[in-house]
């Protein structure tokens, strides 16, 4: 019987998973969203890619606690970007990493992972989540200063919290898109955000990438928005990805063109009235973490070379 790989061989996968989606999330334009064919609210793609590189260490440091991966990356990212370039992506994937110290990698601890098994050992993880946890995310919250995670008149992260961080987060589910993930065990991740990954064509990640964006923000009202412009507005950028997005399924289900034109005179529209769906963004960036390490199809490497082109990295071309 072979022996069983060390913990760090799946840690390295995820590691990697992270990195890889945190690109991706700046290499695919996404309507309203930093790109690097598209800067906007005052911030590069390199920020981003940037920000990954000084998390990664914090978020997969094995055995740490939820709150202390969270404070720690956010710290990190503060340093070398000045900004809150990643807040929302690093509230996700904390728990999301700490689950994997619960995992058996299996006997080469290179198969992919069961979807189910991982979301059971997250929910472990927010079932004990305590106090010292809310207090060191609402530090990290303030040190990123993102406008809050709507506020709830109980435990406002402008106090200190006396609940645990998973109760903190169902006070705000409601509000807030990323808390609504602590709430219902990453629900919209493994559900909404999992499905469309699966819509995409084989080696066709940047596909992959926009069509669990436009899910996300055609699903509901974006939580940055809202808080940035109003529930109106949210609404507004909400019925028209609806409509960008059932025009890409269809795309995708026909093998037809994309629709590039207009996905990007309405980029042009969201960046000119400073609408970034920041929130659906981070999202994303989970799905593609959990759907790397998961093993999807779409987001698998390509043939060597010579047997199949590189795919693109944008929204441009057919499928």
């Amino acid at each position: 019987m072979a022996a069983r790989p060390p913990v760090s061989t799946l840690i390295g996968r995820a590691r990697a998973a992270f990195l890889d989606a945190c690109r991706l999330d700046v290499e695919t334009a996404k309507p309203g969203n930093v790109s690097i064919a598209s800067a906007g609210h005052g911030m590069t793609a390199a920020q981003f890619v940037a920000s990954a590189d000084a998390a990664v260490d914090a978020l997969f440091a094995p055995g740490a606690k939820v709150g202390a991966r969270i404070l720690d990356a956010v710290s990190r990212t503060h340093e070398v970007a000045g900004c809150n370039t990643n807040l929302g992506i690093v509230l996700l994937i904390a728990p999301l990493a700490a689950a994997l110290d619960r995992i058996d990698p299996g006997d080469d601890g290179a198969a992919p992972l069961a979807a189910a098994a991982w979301r059971a050992a997250a929910e472990k993880v927010l079932a004990q989540l305590d106090v010292d946890d809310a207090r060191a995310a609402y530090r990290a919250i303030a040190l990123a200063n993102p406008g809050g995670l709507g506020d709830p008149p109980e435990q406002s992260v402008h106090a200190t919290p006396t609940v645990s961080l998973r109760q903190a987060m169902a006070l705000a589910a409601e509000r807030d898109s990323i808390a609504r993930q602590y709430a219902n065990g990453f629900a919209d991740v493994f559900g909404a955000g999992l499905a469309a990954v699966r819509e995409a064509p084989a080696h066709r990640p940047s596909l992959a990438t926009l069509n669990a964006y436009l899910a996300f923000l055609g699903g509901w009202p974006d939580s940055h928005i809202v808080r940035k412009h109003g529930l109106a507005l949210a609404q507004s950028v909400t019925l028209a990805a609806l409509e960008h997005h059932m025009r890409l399924r269809h795309a995708l289900a026909q093998h037809h063109a994309i629709e590039a034109a207009a996905l990007d005179a309405w980029d042009a529209h969201l960046k000119a009235r400073a609408v970034n769906p920041g929130t659906s963004a981070d999202l994303t960036v989970a799905t593609l973490f959990v759907a790397a390490l998961c093993g999807l199809p779409a987001l698998a490497p390509p043939a060597p070379a010579g047997e199949r082109a590189e795919p693109d990295r944008n929204w441009h071309g057919t499928c």
